[in-house]
């Protein structure tokens, strides 16, 4: 017994040994590489580490980023459009660490836990924020510097992430860059790489030559559309800010993007090639697509995108991806790219200005606090486990349906996530966060729009991708129960 114990510790040291050094000789050959040398390198540290998930990470970097011939050009603009030492941190922390070294350890983890972890975390170390933005679910309450986490709580959650495999770590809020200490978390851990939503309008110059340095930090600006919509819901003088934000970024050479809630308002703004061309054009590598989701005190139903525009944005994408040298991300539309719905620490969770671990940004309910326990314990709470084993992904067992272009509890399926808080016992996170589950003309809307997304996106899902794309017919995944009417 012993012995095997030994030679499976040897075993997994090896392997974490292989994948560091995997992430070295990357950092080292991508200085100059073209995207056909990049897809060449990343096979040969598969080869290298020789394990399956560091595998299907590498093949799914490549065929998704690599793959089109837009993909092609959006590398060739990051080499020529961002700062050495940005180029360096996205190789090495986002590629290297997060895909190579951070899938090994994830893999041990769950060997050793019993479970799989998180593959990123995003967290809210500061509700504050300098705009009062009109829907925001956090302008409602008051926050003062008080109500920050501490930096040693930041330094907690970080490195406990790290130890168990994740090297990606998203930043929310309020807005983050108000914290004056953030940088030195930055700096401190260096093998992280960081995206940042920020409203942008605290980013000067000295600030982007500082994010410039660091090169671990990738901004997202949040519009609304263009100048009239920004404004409207962010506060007069908003865009013009934002915009100098954008051109101060370019000039320092930082990678940065947009971010954009998508609403029953601006959904064919931002489903426009007028939308995407201006942002390629002020230097965005990569764009962020949100559903607007009612959440927070008397959230206005009526903000939401229909099912119609929310189909009209996810065909939108298709042609971006294929046509635009730009990286887009939409979790609501890119369920088949992701595996379905990734919250409830099934590849990530949230942990909010107050410590609550909640199981996405949008699901605004806990069982835990990460003050009082740790990463790993809150992965695996009782709620989190209920959620991986219905939510609507091809890990879960008991799953509605295969159909990944709904994968969301909250709005796809709303009476998941009723039914589950209901089990465990789940509590709202702030004053209101409930109205989502209880008040009958929020719950009547979310399954009339449940309805009808579903009579639009399961016709597509049958004919377009389990009928013409042979890798959503996975006969591995568990197979979901046999499809009940919907509530």
């Amino acid at each position: 017994m012993e012995l095997g114990n030994n030679l499976h510790n040897a075993t997994n040291g090896l392997q974490l040994g292989l994948a560091r050094r995997s992430v070295g000789l990357l950092a080292q050959l991508t200085r100059y590489a073209s995207a056909n040398q990049l897809a060449g390198l990343l096979h040969l540290v598969e080869l290298i580490v020789r394990n399956q998930e560091t595998s299907k990470a590498i093949e799914n970097f490549r065929t998704e980023v690599l793959g089109e011939a837009t993909s092609y050009q959006l590398v060739q603009r990051i080499q020529t459009e961002s700062s050495a030492a940005c180029r360096k941190k996205l190789v090495e922390n986002l590629i290297g660490n997060e895909l190579v070294l951070g899938t090994a350890k994830r893999r041990q983890f769950a060997q050793r836990e019993g479970f799989r972890p998180p593959t990123f975390i995003l967290i809210s170390p500061t509700m504050r924020c300098n705009l009062n933005c009109v829907g925001c679910s956090t302008r409602r309450y008051m926050y003062s510097k008080e109500d920050d986490w501490s930096f040693e709580l930041l330094d907690r959650v970080l490195t406990e992430a790290k130890e168990m495999g994740m090297y990606f770590v998203v930043t929310l809020g309020g807005e983050t860059l108000i914290r004056e200490d953030i940088f030195d978390a930055y700096e401190k851990h260096n093998d992280i790489y960081w995206l940042q939503y920020t409203n942008g309008t605290l980013i000067d110059e000295k600030m982007a030559r500082r994010l410039a340095q660091v090169g671990n930090v990738a901004p997202a600006l949040s519009v609304e559309g263009f100048e009239k919509e920004t404004d409207e819901r962010r506060g007069k003088g908003t865009w013009k800010k934002i915009m100098r934000a954008a051109r101060l970024l370019k000039e320092e050479g930082v990678i940065f993007g947009f971010s954009a809630t998508v609403t029953s308002q601006n959904a064919e703004i931002l489903a426009s090639e007028e939308f995407i061309d201006f942002f390629i054009d002020q230097g965005c590598l990569f764009g962020w697509y949100f559903q607007y989701i009612p959440i927070g005190k008397n959230p206005d139903v009526a903000l939401m995108a229909t099912p119609e525009q929310r189909n009209q944005l996810r065909k939108f994408n298709h042609y971006v991806c294929a046509n635009k040298p730009i990286f887009i991300g939409d979790f609501w539309n890119d369920g088949p790219r992701c595996s379905g719905c990734l919250a409830g620490g099934n590849q990530y969770l949230h942990i909010n200005g107050d410590g609550d671990v909640e199981p996405c940004g949008f699901v605004h309910f806990a069982v835990d606090n990460i003050k009082h326990k740790s990463l790993k314990e809150v992965c695996n709470s009782e709620f989190f486990r209920e959620i991986r084993r219905r939510q609507q992904a091809t890990t879960a067992p008991d799953r509605y349906s295969d159909n990944l272009l709904t994968p969301c509890q909250i709005i796809d399926q709303p009476w998941v996530l009723r039914e589950i808080v209901e089990q465990t016992g789940a509590f709202p996170t702030h004053d209101g966060a409930e109205t989502i589950i209880t008040d009958p003309k929020i719950k009547a809307h979310l399954d009339e729009y449940s309805k009808r997304l579903h009579q639009i996106m399961d016709p597509i899902w049958e004919q377009e991708y389990q009928e013409r794309r042979p890798e959503y017919r996975d006969q591995s995944a568990p197979a979901a129960r046999t499809r009940q009417p919907l509530p």
